[in-house]
């Protein structure tokens, strides 16, 4: 990042070994979506599968939030919301309506005191030393999105207080993650006498010794988890929320935002005021990045850091940002950049260099002031981002080809598939999606000059570190936690490992059949679908880890029209009848004229053919709410996350009974409140209606909107309400039930 883009401008969650073992976050971004076709991939990007392996596919369970009606009334009451949105803030534990306005309007207030982390006044009087006696400091960062981001960010506070900075990242490929004792002693000969840890360091105890003999002084700014009673590195300092004694509130923090926490602290000693007005939005913009790409959950500090950092990146300053999204095809100035934008489209971009390169080219490439050797750098970005992919199609295509042949190994309850010279640089990323087609452990293996490394990914309820630690004998290092392991180990070993994984999973998977759990949020008949409710779901954002999108369930829903899209996809025309809707009070369309609603369903085209899906079909689907921005046929639709007919998959509970609707709603925007008539009907999503010639919603979003004859007319809402975008929508005609 340049200076123009932190100065002032007027911007995984577990540990893990020294095993090359990439982020969790890296290669999954918690809950967010993950259709392909919405990542900008063409079709080619797609793997066919053989057809074995798609009959093959693992059943689907639908599990069904258990709504708490009395307790999500109480709170759309109190905070004026939606029914809808106060289930949804109920489910995240949020059940008071001044938390539920904390969550929904993050402001920089609710940033903590950096001051409150352990080791951070030693941490920030010793590179003020070192900035005054122009002592250079050396960076030792790592090879993903939350290590480079962090370089970033230390780098440019302490070069904006007159500092000298170097930095490090490691090739993943020739040195592995984590400290090095060789750089050490390099940097020590070359005048270095300050060490700063970012996104690491919190195992390298024979490093930190080195530091010691040596005499560095060595500050470790790092994030992974401790076991109880764990051991920390000596080092001058340690700021980890997580390590015993600090009292630091969020413990969910990504590497780069304990470096953004360490660089406030330090920039604030200097001017306090200008910090927290000027730089300290323009530092949250790398912040968020990494926030977001790491998969921390996007709770409390999380959230706020995520969301006011893509707030800020609405007005890239600097040249490598610019770059970065112009390669990405994003325009920030025309369309609000989403956690979806991040995970999907500039993480990928960023990561591509550590896992197909050097990552220190992104450090550069966000630290250039030179417009043409940014762009040159965003397209080189691009073009490893690129090979990234056809790397990890290609062994993904010979993966499934594997399992589709191989009845013996796709019967395996932990699947290890190992090939000659895969990249090692994306077998995390295939791991993962073995475990996406088939809801099994997987460990994905490259063979090469008589080395074995291997990567895996695996399923809830199943310790993956703990399989491996039954085999340590048989590697050379090894590393991870629960859902993401690395190891290496000779080559000639692997044989053995797969009999003894074999053999430890049929004792432990013994009782557990293969599916994917579909977890759905909350029941929401499609004629409750308007503008107004997607506004008000906008205000989740950003969405992922800790903080996923809604899925919504509707029954009995009728298929107007169906068509297959590409061979692979689907579109359809739904309706569904007003009675339906379990709310009391709820707005339709006249009778004969119901609503139609868009669907889509991605690679869902051999499913519906299954299941005979045709016009008059009846069928219950679980689905997100889409805002299409297409000039032609834009306006809300539904991406199916599964669809079946009319009888539902299993679910862990009856459809539920909804509370009362509520008396009194509020704006999205600016939360003023209006009253509903005496004894007229209203819907409990935020449409509100007076036949006797009031406005819509009170007139709160400037609306000129009236019932005539009991129709409602189109409304027109200004262009500055941010809670619609302005414009106007003619959905909204119906009448009174």
């Amino acid at each position: 990042m340049s200076a123009a883009d932190l100065q002032p401008s007027g911007s995984g969650p577990a540990g893990r070994e020294q095993a090359g073992l990439e982020h969790a976050g890296s290669d999954r971004i918690g809950s967010l979506p993950m259709p392909v076709a919405a990542q900008g991939a063409s079709d080619a990007d797609r793997v066919q599968l053989p057809s074995q392996l798609l009959h093959a596919r693992p059943n689907q369970r639908w599990q069904v939030a258990e709504p708490n009606s009395e307790t999500s009334s109480a709170l759309a009451r109190a905070a004026r919301i939606p029914q809808t949105l106060a289930e949804l803030l109920v489910a995240r534990g949020i059940t008071d309506a001044d938390d539920a306005f904390a969550f929904l309007n993050p402001e920089q207030t609710h940033l903590h005191n950096p001051l409150l982390m352990r080791g951070m006044n030693e941490a920030v009087d010793r590179l003020e030393r070192a900035i005054a006696l122009h002592e250079p400091v050396l960076l030792y960062g790592d090879y993903d999105v939350d290590g480079t981001t962090a370089v970033v960010l230390l780098k440019t506070a302490i070069e904006m207080l007159g500092g000298v900075v170097r930095f490090h990242v490691p090739h993943r490929l020739r040195e592995g993650y984590g400290l090095q004792s060789s750089v050490l002693e390099s940097a020590y000969a070359e005048g270095v006498r300050l060490v700063i840890t970012v996104d690491t360091g919190m195992r390298a105890f024979a490093e930190a010794e080195t530091a010691r003999r040596l005499g560095l002084d060595l500050i470790i700014t790092d994030h992974h988890l401790l076991e109880a009673g764990d051991a920390v590195p000596h080092a001058l300092a340690i700021l980890n929320p997580n390590q015993p004694g600090c009292a630091y509130p969020e413990k969910s923090l990504c590497g780069a935002a304990i470096a953004l926490k360490l660089a406030q602290a330090l920039l604030e000693r200097r001017d306090a005021t200008k910090t927290r007005e000027k730089t300290l939005p323009s530092f949250l913009k790398m912040a968020a990045i990494a926030t977001i790409a790491d998969a921390v959950p996007l709770r409390g500090e999380n959230r706020t850091i995520a969301t006011l950092g893509l707030r800020e990146l609405r007005r890239p300053a600097g040249v490598g940002l610019r770059a970065l999204f112009a390669a990405a095809a994003l325009d920030p100035s025309t369309k609000q950049l989403t956690g979806f934008d991040v995970a999907f489209r500039i993480a990928p971009r960023i990561n591509a260099a550590g896992r197909m390169d050097v990552a220190s080219e992104v450090i550069e490439l966000f630290s250039t002031r030179d417009a043409a050797r940014a762009a040159e750098l965003a397209a080189k970005l691009e073009r490893l981002n690129r090979e990234r992919r056809e790397t990890e199609a290609a062994a993904l295509a010979a993966i499934h080809a594997r399992l589709g042949a191989d009845a013996e190994l796709i019967a395996d309850r932990l699947l290890v598939v190992d090939g000659d010279g895969w990249h090692r640089g994306v077998i995390g990323i295939l791991a993962s999606r073995v475990v996406e087609r088939t809801a099994k452990p997987a460990i994905v293996v490259s063979v090469e000059d008589g080395l074995a490394h291997g990567s895996g990914r695996s399923v809830d309820g199943f310790q993956l570190l703990n399989a491996l630690e039954s085999c340590a004998d048989l590697f050379t290092r090894f590393g991870g936690h629960a859902f993401a392991v690395g190891f290496a180990m000779p080559a000639e070993n692997l044989p053995y490992l797969k009999l003894r994984l074999r053999a430890y999973a049929e004792l432990h998977l013994a009782a557990r059949e293969p599916e994917h759990m579909l977890r759905i949020h909350a029941e929401l008949p499609l004629d409750r679908i308007t503008p107004v409710l997607a506004g008000w779901l906008r205000k989740l954002e950003p969405l992922g880890h800790g903080n996923p999108e809604p899925i919504f369930l509707a029954r009995k829903v009728r298929v107007v029209s169906a068509r297959i899209m590409k061979e692979r996809h689907i579109r359809l025309e739904l309706t569904q009848r007003p009675e339906s809707s379990s709310a009391p009070h709820s707005f339709s369309t006249p009778a004969g004229s119901r609503a139609v609603i868009r669907a889509v369903g991605w690679d869902m085209a051999a499913r519906a053919a299954a299941l005979q899906i045709a016009q008059g079909s009846l069928i219950d689907i679980a689905y997100r709410i889409r805002e299409n921005d297409h000039p032609e046929f834009g306006g809300l639709e539904v991406e199916m996350a599964c669809g079946s007919l009319s009888k539902c998959p299993k679910t862990t509970r009856p459809t539920p009974e909804r509370g009362p609707a509520m008396p009194r709603e509020g704006c999205p925007n600016c939360y003023r409140s209006f009253s509903w008539p005496s004894g007229l009907g209203f819907s409990p999503d935020g449409l509100g209606f007076d036949l006797g010639g009031g406005l819509l919603c009170g007139g709160l979003f400037g609306c000129d909107s009236r019932f005539r004859g009991g129709l409602l007319f189109g409304c027109k809402l200004p262009p500055e309400c941010p809670a619609e975008g302005g414009g106007s929508f003619s959905a909204l005609i119906g009448v009174l039930e």
